[in-house]
């Protein structure tokens, strides 16, 4: 045998260009049946695999391939099947609750073109393809919500949550920009300049530069228009004049709140203002800003086709927000030169500080910059969040720095302050839960220890076993002080902003922000800031414990804490910490 094998190499040097043909031949092959088993082969599923309930498929049952697979992969059990269905949600369903997408798949050597045509087909029964159109960032072709991931956005990703919000299109830009709308308001374009792949799902196209791949909702037009997650506003008085502050009006006679809803959605506005028998449509502004709510009762005459709802009166409105998204605040850019000052964002960690950032950005329309860098901000829209924080391109800085050299290198500050009880719960949230998630129960109890100071901590990845929150007080709650401290201490130009009462009074804090930012801002534009102030990063309210985790030794300790900075803003005649604060 050995011999043999001898022979066979010295066969192969003396002759070289045997042994490459040889090769050449041998891995043509194996491409050769790898792709066959791509296109034709059924991955082996068990029968307890497929339906561990009934003991497998019927006799004869055919397993479709679910989903956008790649080349060689299926899907391994029934449950990968049912994961693909809860991703899409239940509009994927068809009416006798089957998944409608039966997808193959496709080998390398295919065009991208190509395949997302194909796939398109595939897909029809969820989500036509309508063309590429052209988008133009001062008007919008689709003119709803919209959202952005450039890291992992995918065609059924941008579907999916416009569908959920009632949406008969969905569009997709750049590779990883997403939006929503009820009707198209551009002109059609070559195929050809729909050219970028998306950013999380390879060989599938997602519109190009200023281009939008359109696809129309085909099962959502039903299921999803669910009209009735339209946000009430409350009842306010007429507007002096109507046609100005309300410009689109009908009549109805048999006035219902969807009937209105469904109108101003349609014609894209995001009011919908209910009159008695008239339904008016507009955008909040000056002339009607839904500052001065008035009592509902003046509002309490009962719709003509619903019997448990107000339509309000030809004198006071019935408001509310549709699911159309006011764009006159969405565009975003860089500065045009670079500033004069370096003003900072400063705040202690869970106090709201990107939530303030998208306000900020939404409110001037530049881009907030920040001392560290967050590839998961960065993915969702916030620009400025690779660019180094001393480039001066952004108009603020975020920062929960407390050190004297790190506070002086700031010509001025928005000092945002929050109730340490609800800070240390959001900061402890985000930590081992996600910028919008919560912690486990399991860290929540027990007694974790957690290595180094509180600025050590933060800005390393380290973690404890065990309930981590004792610890996490212990070494939080004095930094929560002491950062408020430090920068009023060393500040040179400090603008205090409680978050609580950025909540409650949104436009004139905002205002107040913005004026120490050095950007004149027209009221509209904070109006509509106003009327889509959560974004992305506002997590949906502290998840409820089953018991309240501040000791009484911690509310001891953090009690005291508060009298100190309260007292410290009352030395500099600032308001004192809002009176929530304590008694706890």
């Amino acid at each position: 045998m050995a011999k043999l094998w001898f022979k066979f190499q010295r066969y192969f040097r003396r002759k070289p260009v045997r042994f490459f043909t040889f090769l050449a031949l041998y891995l043509t092959a194996g491409s050769l049946v790898f792709l066959h088993s791509g296109f034709v082969g059924q991955p082996a599923v068990s029968q307890n695999q497929a339906n561990p309930a009934a003991g497998g498929p019927a006799e004869g049952a055919e397993l479709p391939l679910l989903g956008d697979l790649h080349l060689g992969r299926g899907f391994r059990d029934a449950g990968e099947a049912s994961s693909i269905a809860r991703r899409y949600g239940p509009w994927f369903k068809g009416k006798d609750g089957n998944d409608r997408a039966k997808l193959g798949d496709y080998g390398g050597a295919w065009s991208r073109a190509l395949k997302g045509r194909v796939v398109r087909e595939k897909e029809e029964e969820r989500a036509k393809y309508i063309g590429c159109y052209l988008d133009d960032t001062q008007s919008r072709a689709l003119r709803g919500v919209s959202f952005f991931d450039y890291k992992k956005m995918t065609i059924f990703r941008c579907q999916d949550n416009c569908a959920e919000r009632g949406y008969l299109y969905a569009g997709l830009e750049f590779g990883a920009e997403c939006y929503c709308g009820h009707k198209i308001q551009a002109t059609n374009v070559s195929e050809a300049e729909c050219d970028m792949e998306c950013k999380g799902e390879r060989g599938s196209v997602c519109g190009g530069a200023n281009r939008l791949s359109v696809y129309r909702l085909q099962l959502a037009q039903e299921s999803a228009r669910r009209y009735g997650s339209a946000v009430f506003r409350g009842c306010f008085r007429r507007p002096d004049n109507l046609s100005l502050a309300l410009p689109v009006s009908a009549a109805m006679l048999n006035m219902s709140v969807d009937k209105c809803v469904d109108l101003c959605t349609e014609k894209e506005y995001p009011l919908a203002a209910l009159a008695g028998t008239a339904c008016h449509c507009g955008f909040p502004t000056t002339r009607f800003p839904l500052h001065d709510r008035e009592d509902e009762q003046l509002c309490a005459q009962k719709c003509s086709a619903e019997e448990f709802e107000s339509c309000g009166t030809p004198s006071y409105f019935i408001v509310y927000q549709t699911q159309v998204q006011d764009n006159r605040c969405m565009d975003r850019k860089f500065l045009p030169a670079k500033s004069s000052q370096l003003i900072a964002l400063a705040s202690f960690p869970g106090a709201g500080n990107t939530w303030a950032r998208h306000l900020i950005e939404l409110a001037t329309g530049f881009y907030t910059g920040s001392y560290y860098f967050d590839g998961s901000l960065y993915n969702k829209g916030f620009k400025g969040e690779r660019d180094h924080w001393s480039s001066r391109r952004t108009i603020c800085i975020k920062t929960h720095e407390s050190g004297q050299k790190e506070i002086e290198a700031f010509d001025a500050a928005i000092l945002l302050i929050r109730n340490p009880y609800k800070a240390l719960m959001a900061e402890f949230n985000r930590k081992y839960g996600g910028h919008i998630g919560f912690a486990a129960h399991a860290h929540w109890k027990g007694k974790g220890t957690v290595p180094g100071s509180p600025q050590v901590l933060f800005h390393s990845n380290c973690t404890a076993a065990g309930g981590e929150w004792p610890e996490f007080v212990k070494n939080y709650a004095p930094w929560w002080a002491t950062h408020t401290l430090d920068w009023l201490r060393f500040g040179k130009k400090v603008l205090v902003v409680h978050f609580e009462d950025l909540k409650q009074d949104l436009f004139v804090q905002l205002g107040r922000m913005v004026s120490l930012l050095g950007v004149a801002v027209r009221e509209d534009r904070l109006l509509c800031v106003e009327s889509q102030k959560d974004g992305n990063f506002k997590r949906s309210g502290l998840r409820k414990l089953e018991y309240d985790p501040y000791t009484a030794d911690m509310q001891k300790t953090i009690s005291a804490y508060i009298k100190m900075v309260d007292a410290a803003l009352k030395e500099r005649n600032l308001t004192g910490v809002p009176d929530d604060y304590y008694p706890r």
